[in-house]
């Protein structure tokens, strides 16, 4: 492993039980470059060759998520977990290199088992803000780190079993920011992102999509198709806890 260690981070006042997982449009040393422009950091950086650099202590708070949403608590979720950025030239929306992958599963099987991290607390950085951030994107492998041991993935038989038809109630359950109708619209999409990439727009300019991380159109939130993911989700996530 590299180390190109950054400046900017603070003491950590709680234990870790989140792991974050991002993507940046830039290579290794530019992210590096632009993190400390913006005094940002975040914990470890995988570039486009695989290659793993550390940039903040684990004992340390970094500055890669600020203040989001999860599971009930609304505050800065930098001081309660480990952020991963992972290099990919359209912000996740096009696949990220195998090597990358596999060399980011057994390091984030290291950290879960290092902190103990409820599966549920395995998120990418548009879960937690996602009115803000696209990131790690629709293309990023959720079911495929959820095999291994890494977050959670569903059973789709399981819809049957979850009698809640409201929305904002399922993405609740899963850990979403459902607050307003705002809320429940960009948390619908961050859900598909994670786990029904089929209804996300792809091949949009990466500038364009930083600026605009939501779509016009939220007509998939009345797919019967997109319900019944909703639904097998909760269910994994209720069992989970």
């Amino acid at each position: 492993m590299k180390e190109q260690l950054l400046p900017d981070f603070e003491e950590r006042g709680v234990l870790v039980d989140m792991l974050i997982l991002h993507s940046s449009a830039y290579a290794a040393d530019e992210l590096l470059k632009w993190l400390g422009h913006y005094k940002c950091s975040c914990h470890y950086i995988l570039d486009y060759d695989g290659t793993l650099i550390k940039a903040v202590d684990e004992k340390k708070s970094a500055y890669h998520a600020g203040k989001g949403f999860w599971r009930g608590e609304e505050r800065s979720l930098n001081a309660r977990s480990i952020g991963i950025e992972i290099c990919n030239p359209t912000l996740g929306q096009e696949p990220f290199a195998d090597c990358q992958i596999e060399k980011l599963v057994p390091f984030c099987q290291k950290l879960i088992r290092k902190y103990q991290i409820p599966a549920v607390n395995v998120v990418g950085h548009s879960d937690v803000v996602p009115l803000r951030k696209a990131d790690p994107g629709a293309a990023f492998p959720w079911k495929r780190l959820a095999r291994e041991g890494i977050g959670l993935w569903y059973q789709p038989k399981n819809a049957a079993k979850v009698a809640e038809d409201s929305l904002s109630g399922l993405l609740a359950v899963i850990g979403y920011d459902t607050r307003d109708d705002e809320a429940v619209k960009a948390a619908a999409y961050a859900f598909c992102r994670h786990f029904a990439p089929q209804f996300v727009k792809r091949d949009i300019p990466v500038a364009e999509l930083v600026d605009h991380v939501l779509p016009e159109d939220f007509s998939f939130m009345a797919d019967e198709k997109f319900l019944q993911i909703l639904k097998a989700v909760s269910f994994a996530y209720q069992k989970s806890v």
